[in-house]
């Protein structure tokens, strides 16, 4: 069976357009970081995720904007892409910059 990886590049459950039949990509960002919190305020709000990315961007640590290696793109099922969107586009919830700065270790005042 092929990996959602390879799907996505035009393998046996792709339509043709990079894209896995039966799932949506609702965001492309640069670095996995980015990703990852993307893709855990998703699965918060109960949407199964997928990421697709070059592994040669993660390997070689290609991170660097507009290079290809470093796009990863998150993928949601078709039924979920409105719900996925609506996500993505709310705000953080209010009053976490305070939540924030008190879980934040105190600042370092060796000189």
């Amino acid at each position: 069976m092929p990996s959602p990886h390879q799907a996505a590049e035009g393998g046996p459950h792709s339509d043709g357009n990079r894209r896995p039949q039966g799932l949506t990509v609702v965001a492309t960002v640069s670095g996995m970081l980015n990703a990852q919190v993307l893709k855990a305020k998703l699965e918060q709000g109960g949407i199964c995720v997928l990421l697709d990315y070059e592994s040669a961007g993660i390997v070689f640590g290609v991170t660097a904007e507009g290079l290809r290696l470093s796009e990863i793109r998150i993928l949601v099922a078709d039924s979920d892409a409105g719900e996925a969107q609506r996500l993505l586009e709310e705000g953080p919830p209010p009053g976490w910059e305070e939540e924030a700065t008190e879980a934040a270790p105190p600042p370092n005042d060796e000189g």
